[in-house]
């Protein structure tokens, strides 16, 4: 063959169009084998620099792009040394997401993703801004903030560097609040100039820190002065003589797409993605499950089909790319090609010496959309596909994606078969639920607690009083010992629940019309309740209970946990953002005490925004929340027993060494008490009065009047605890424990003092004198005390420190 034909044949840039109309060259090495050239739709900079390797814009087999970021991550290994093991990986978002996380397996690091989708209710960790962007603004949240905090090098990943801007804003945010000695930038390509490599030695020097750059190849693009204004008219004759897309959603006749669900069993505790964070560990488990990938993708493949493109969806880049790899591995007869959808607006040109032949364009499909505008899928258009396998996360699989004129609709037009995988977010685990956990039925409550029966931690209550005062252990690293009461006590709880039901059964209806008429949720009279484990947990149920009876809604009930003095279980609130609206959220407890819980989850809740930190109580004599069934003190009898009457499920745990930054807080199941159980019992014994015409009529006016009425919380009772503390010498307001159920939870766990009685109390304090006794705790009659009673804890405890009479013994 002769110079002039194999000119003929030889293969055009796809940057050639570009350069010749513009004057836009590109120098160094191997540079042209990486990038191609096309126009952007962005008044900052006109042009794009495509990457032939990186599997955004244009399909490429998944062998190629995933062994590029391998490689690329080789050689910032070796950059690092030992300091490797000690190194995070921070990929930005969207194009260079898929990218870093190939950078961090290659180096056994953690890896986090830069995202411009908010997640509800979680605060970003940080941000930086990308000056030059269609959309400018990068958010930071990681699950673990720890990930951030650390000291060891810090790699930050993007698929080209280009003035190097963009990285020093990363390093000026990130420094500021986490500052560290070595960075690392790696890229696919380094296009800097002189005076750009002077500005990021600059940088580094302010920093205090040493900055190193990884590239596969370095070069640098040539621009006329006048580029921004060129390319425009450029883009706009172009622009004109492409036809107008038909939107299929303004056909009536358009149908939905008819894509082909492909389920994947994907494996348990694995993250979509590294959005919020993905580890080494995460990396094993998904290698693991990958050939049992493949299969489910290779049986889900339409027979004969040999040229495939998995597409994955914007910041989702490594799942669907470890997809496609697995895919191709498994099926070597198949053309298996990989690449994503973007936001980003770039002008199509169908010509060889042009990077972007052909432009798809689709609404947004993601919820919480992380921006305005369309979204695009380029040089998936005009191939004859075989199957076009589309991979999204959970936030992904919206309406949108499925409607006329939605991405799967529109690539019906390329393809004979579409189908649908869903990455499920599995970094949060699911809710606990009975008989499994808990011996509530499993419709009544989901338990946003991770199952510690096996593990030993009760102790008793002496020991536990001793540690907690002196400062050795919170009470939330141990259990008390379930007590189990006399036949005298039994006989006490069984007569107060007779008593007692009706009152509960008003309060209980009164609190959840409340509840239905102020907080209805995104969907009228379907809030979703919320309630903190465990005294608040038979409330919501029985809540819930009310809502069926005189509303025919079904109401959503958790149960979470909450610790005084360590906040509200961050994962759980992780995992209800997930699955639900914020907003819609009501956080339910039986009663307020002083108000400590509520403040406590007022100030947990402020990081967490969508969420409202109000709380609904059955009883507020604290007067410190604003919607409650009354704010009378009364015996509530679920307080007079532990865990047998709430579903056999102990008090909340949180210790450092069995609750991980993705696990919820830790509860036991005590299966072994299942024939003292009368949580049931207690549930149908209040909810059979529901059906009575004089509790709903009491529930009618107690609402009317609950809701005309000024709630403004008082704070009364924290008032009362203050001075209390200070009559009795104690010096921690949070040894004085207010209200019956409060004061009953004293004698039942920890080491009691002494008791304070409202004279006159009647039966409501029949089982706290009872206790008293039974324990050789005083109890003294008081006329000053906005509640029936107050239990005190034994201030400066220490073992063997009392007398018979549970006064100190000094």
């Amino acid at each position: 063959m002769n110079d002039t034909a194999h000119a003929q044949h030889a293969p055009v840039w796809p940057g050639e169009w570009v350069a010749r109309r513009l004057g836009v060259a590109l120098h160094g090495p191997g540079i042209r084998d990486l990038l191609g050239l096309a126009l952007r739709h962005n008044p900052k900079r006109a042009h794009l620099l495509v990457s032939g390797v990186l599997g955004k814009h244009v399909p490429q087999d998944p062998h190629i792009v995933h062994g590029t970021g391998l490689r690329l991550g080789e050689r910032v290994r070796d950059l690092l040394g030992p300091d490797a093991a000690r190194a995070v990986v921070l990929g930005y978002a969207e194009t260079a997401t898929g990218l870093g996380h190939c950078v961090a397996e290659a180096i056994g690091a953690p890896c986090l993703h830069s995202t411009r989708r908010p997640v509800r209710g979680q605060a970003p960790a940080g941000g930086f801004e990308e000056e030059h962007s269609h959309h400018t603004s990068h958010l930071l949240l990681p699950a673990d903030p720890a990930l951030l905090a650390g000291d060891g090098p810090l790699v930050l990943v993007d698929d080209e560097l280009s003035t190097g801007r963009t990285v020093r804003n990363t390093l000026a945010a990130l420094h500021r609040a986490h500052p560290r000695a070595h960075y690392v930038v790696a890229t696919l390509v380094d296009m800097r100039t002189d005076a750009d490599h002077a500005e990021l030695a600059k940088c580094a020097a302010e920093l205090g820190a040493t900055v190193q750059v990884a590239a596969l190849a370095r070069g640098r693009v040539e621009l006329p002065a006048d580029i921004l204004e060129r390319a425009a008219a450029v883009v706009a004759e172009v622009e004109a003589r492409i036809p107008a897309q038909r939107h299929p959603a303004q056909d009536p006749t358009a149908q939905a797409a008819p894509a082909v669900r492909v389920e994947l069993p994907w494996p348990a505790r694995v993250p979509d993605g590294g959005r919020h964070g993905f580890t080494p560990t995460h990396a094993d488990r998904l290698a693991t499950a990958l050939p049992a990938l493949a299969r489910t993708l290779t049986d889900a493949l339409p027979a004969g089909a040999r040229d495939v493109l998995v597409l994955g969806t914007e910041e989702l880049i490594y799942a669907p790319l470890r997809l496609a790899r697995a895919l191709a591995d498994a099926t070597p007869g198949t053309r298996v090609r990989f690449s994503t959808t973007t936001r980003s607006p770039v002008l199509p040109v169908d010509d060889p010496g042009y990077a972007i032949r052909t432009r798809l364009t689709f609404p947004a499909h993601d919820d919480p959309a992380d921006g305005p505008g369309p979204r695009y899928a380029y040089n998936v258009a005009g191939h004859p596909w075989d199957a076009i396998l589309v991979v999204t996360d959970t936030p992904g699989d919206t309406p949108a994606l499925h409607a006329p004129g939605g991405l799967l609709h529109q690539l019906t037009a390329h393809t004979p078969h579409v189908l649908l995988s869903v990455v499920p977010d599995r970094r949060l685990p699911e809710p606990l639920r009975g008989p499994a956990f808990s011996s509530y039925a499993p419709d009544e409550v989901g338990w946003l607690l991770q199952d510690l029966s096996d593990v030993t931690l009760e102790a008793p209550a002496e020991e536990r009083e001793e540690a907690i005062q002196s400062g050795g252990a919170h009470y939330a690293e141990s259990l008390p010992v379930e007590y189990q009461p006399s036949a005298e006590y039994q006989a006490l709880y069984h007569s107060a629940l007779a008593a007692s039901a009706g009152r509960v059964a008003r309060a209980v209806g009164t609190v959840t019309e409340a509840v239905l008429a102020e907080r209805p949720g995104r969907r009228p009279g379907r809030p979703v309740l919320v309630s903190l484990a465990r005294a608040g947990t038979p409330v919501g149920v029985l809540m819930r209970r009310w809502a069926q009876h005189a509303h025919g809604a079904d109401l959503p009930h958790y149960a979470v946990s909450i610790v005084r003095g360590q906040g509200i279980d961050t994962t759980a609130l992780r995992w209800l953002a997930a699955h639900h609206d914020p907003a819609d959220v009501v956080f339910v407890d039986g009663w307020t005490g002083k108000g400590a819980i509520t403040r406590e989850l007022a100030d947990a809740l402020a990081p967490f925004p969508g969420f409202d930190p109000s709380l609904a109580v059955l009883a507020d004599p604290g007067g410190c929340v604003t919607t409650y069934g009354t704010r009378d003190d009364f015996l509530i009898p679920s307080a007079c027993l532990n865990s047998t009457v709430s579903g056999l499920i102990s008090r909340t745990v949180l210790r450092a060494d069995l609750v991980g930054p993705d696990d919820f807080h830790g509860g036991k199941h005590y299966r072994d008490l299942a024939a003292a159980d009368v949580s049931g019992a207690f549930l149908d014994a209040v909810a059979a009065h529901f059906t009575d015409p004089g509790t709903a009529a009491g529930i009618a006016a107690d609402t009317a009047a609950l809701l005309a009425a000024d709630r403004t919380p008082t704070w009364d009772g924290w008032r009362a605890v203050e001075r209390i503390s200070e009559e009795y010498g104690i010096g921690d307001v949070n040894l004085v424990k207010p209200g019956v159920g409060e004061t009953t939870r004293v004698l039942l766990r920890r080491v009691p003092w002494r008791v304070l009685a409202r004279r006159g109390a009647g039966a409501d304090l029949d089982h706290i004198r009872l206790l008293a006794a039974q324990r050789g705790v005083p109890v003294e009659e008081t006329d000053d005390l906005p509640y029936s009673c107050v239990g005190l804890i034994h201030p400066r405890y220490t073992k063997g420190a009392t007398g018979a009479d549970g006064k100190a013994a000094t």
